[in-house]
């Protein structure tokens, strides 16, 4: 077993001797108290609120009408639920893009009001301005590169990033981790340019279809257990078949309803004789 599955509280220093230690750093999202609170019990290193939640709870085409105002209140409801893990929350797209000074409020607003112990932010050399005021006024940041969903319009659509190799995206990574950045995601990067990245910085890195050279993997809850069927990419691997084990029993509710099989003497309530 690993040692770190004693811990009774994960931290920005645990996560980084994770990396030295070679040791994978194991990371889903969530986006309610009682996700976060089975994750936690299960011992997830780390469970990020992502804004994800706009397709899969709240049923957007994609991650950019999500608001603030949404990452505060999921945020809030895994917070309560989790003792261990450590808690990261996305900004949300147009949070953090233009005013530097607003974006500074935004990220501690966020900090302040969920409980996370981190935000999460995409993009590269362009925010290190934000990074290191951030980092300096105390805010831990993850960085975001490779296939950035918040710049889905821009990119043309969801494609695989580092297929020219990998010296642009290593030095976008050197930016954010001289900029202060704990950790990087690389999300849609090829397997080869994603190692590559990994073994030349010192923070740790956080693969979600970039493959095994990362150190660490995230995956979208919802994804992970089944639940979510809309799209699923190329790199999700199913853990369970939840949707189908609810269909099931709501089938078996609307039947028993239907035929007044529910509720039974031993589910209602009678006068004691």
């Amino acid at each position: 077993m690993s040692k770190y599955n004693e811990l009774k509280k994960i931290t920005v220093s645990h996560l980084k001797k994770m990396k030295s230690d070679n040791e994978k750093i194991s990371c889903l999202t969530a986006y309610d108290y009682t996700a976060g609170k089975i994750l936690d019990e299960a011992g997830i290193d780390l469970i990020l609120v992502g804004d994800s939640l706009g397709m899969v709870m709240n049923g957007y085409e994609n991650t950019i009408p999500v608001t603030l105002d949404e990452i505060i209140y999921h945020t809030k409801a895994v917070k309560r639920g989790i003792k261990r893990s450590f808690l990261v929350a996305d900004m949300p797209f147009g949070t953090y893009q233009s005013d530097i000074n607003e974006a500074v409020n935004n990220c501690i607003r966020l900090i302040k009001e969920s409980g996370a112990e981190a935000v999460k932010l995409e993009g590269g050399k362009e925010i290190v301005p934000l990074i290191e005021k951030l980092t300096g006024a105390g805010v831990n940041v993850m960085g975001h590169l490779g296939l950035m969903p918040q710049h889905v319009h821009i990119m043309g659509g969801y494609k695989i990033q580092g297929k020219e190799g990998p010296a642009k995206l290593l030095a976008e990574a050197k930016a954010l981790e001289n900029a202060g950045v704990f950790s990087i995601v690389l999300e849609g990067v090829i397997d080869s340019t994603a190692l590559e990245v990994t073994n030349n910085i010192s923070v740790p890195t956080i693969g979600i279809g970039a493959g095994n050279g990362c150190d660490g993997q995230i995956l979208v809850y919802h994804d992970v257990f089944g639940m979510f069927d809309d799209f699923v990419p190329k790199f999700v691997k199913k853990y369970a078949d939840t949707k189908s084990v609810i269909m099931e029993g709501a089938r078996n509710y609307i039947n028993e309803v239907k035929s007044s099989a529910f509720p039974d003497s031993e589910h209602s309530f009678q006068i004691k004789k």
